[in-house]
């Protein structure tokens, strides 16, 4: 394995510059199931390269319970600095499963609170509340739907509850929630991820925007309706559940993308001479070298063990 088992731990830092030019230079779409993917990508392989060096390291530990030939000369060779890395890559690993685990049992912790809080709520599609707090968020699940407190229509014109519901029918229809709770495990997995999740959380928000003011025919009404909402919702409790979807974003610059052209058709590859698509190249070559050292090491070590357990 060599040094190449560390590569997939820092090869997420090629992906900082297209975290950035595909929120400003691709359509939202685009940028959120890149980056998505991307993001997951790497997570992945971090914690599977953090997993091997841990085995490792755990075999030289006294008293481990792994075979005695896996803490062979030939096996520790594997990973340079086999005592130090791989002791560290201990607790390392344990926190991460931790980090992760805790995410996603908040993440479907909350959602059953929601559900069941609108059990005797008969409204099959939108559920408005009798809350003195203005907000407004999309719950996924069996039974997706818009919640709404009532408190938030009633500062509301027409056309911008129309452009608030479009919205929150965006993020339920285009499943956003699932991407963010991917960029949100990889970054609890690789802390180097996190400028994807802050990407992703505003494109996501922003393919929203588009979607909602091409349902409604009107960009700025729908710049309009993010204002307000914002404005009046601002004193709205942190446990309106409006992350499920996603969180609020930048709105000075939603506000300012709507109100300037559309952005360019959803593509599959951005041009590769320009910022956004040397970007792309550069987290395009991250991620596949990040996929080949991850199972480099994987099958090397695997040959290894096996060659060193006795049957």
């Amino acid at each position: 394995m060599g040094f190449f088992v560390f590569l997939p731990l820092v090869l997420p830092l090629t992906a900082w510059p297209v975290a950035r030019l595909a929120e400003q230079r691709l359509h939202p779409r685009t940028a959120t199931l890149m980056l998505s993917t991307v993001a997951g990508v790497l997570a992945l392989c971090s914690t599977l390269c953090l997993a091997l060096v841990m085995v490792v390291g755990t075999a030289q530990l006294p008293g481990n319970p792994l075979p005695d030939g896996w803490s062979d000369p030939e096996v520790r060779d594997a990973v340079p600095f086999e005592e130090v890395a791989g002791r560290a890559a201990i607790p390392a690993l344990l926190a991460v499963v931790a980090a992760c685990a805790l995410t996603l049992w908040r993440h479907l912790r909350v959602r059953r609170l929601a559900h069941r809080a609108l059990r005797g709520v008969a409204a099959p599609r939108v559920a408005v509340l009798p809350d003195p707090d203005p907000y407004a968020y999309a719950l996924p699940g069996a039974r997706p739907r818009i919640v709404v407190s009532r408190a938030l229509l009633e500062r509301l014109a027409p056309g911008e509850r129309r452009a608030l519901f479009a919205h929150e029918r965006a993020h339920l229809a285009g499943r956003h929630h699932r991407f963010l709770l991917v960029v949100q495990l990889a970054a609890r997995a690789n802390p180097f991820l996190r400028p994807l999740r802050t990407a992703v959380g505003y494109a996501a928000e922003r393919w929203a925007d588009e979607d909602a003011a091409r349902a409604i025919g009107d960009r700025r009404a729908m710049a309009r309706a993010i204002g307000k909402a914002a404005l009046v919702s601002r004193g709205a409790p942190a446990a309106t559940l409006a992350g499920l979807a996603a969180a609020p974003g930048p709105v000075p610059r939603r506000v300012a993308a709507l109100l300037g052209p559309p952005p360019p058709a959803p593509s599959g590859w951005p041009p590769a001479f320009t910022a956004v698509g040397l970007a792309t190249w550069a987290a395009a070559a991250g991620t596949t070298v990040s996929a080949l050292s991850s199972a480099n090491a994987a099958i090397t070590l695997f040959f290894l063990l096996h060659a060193a357990t006795p049957w």
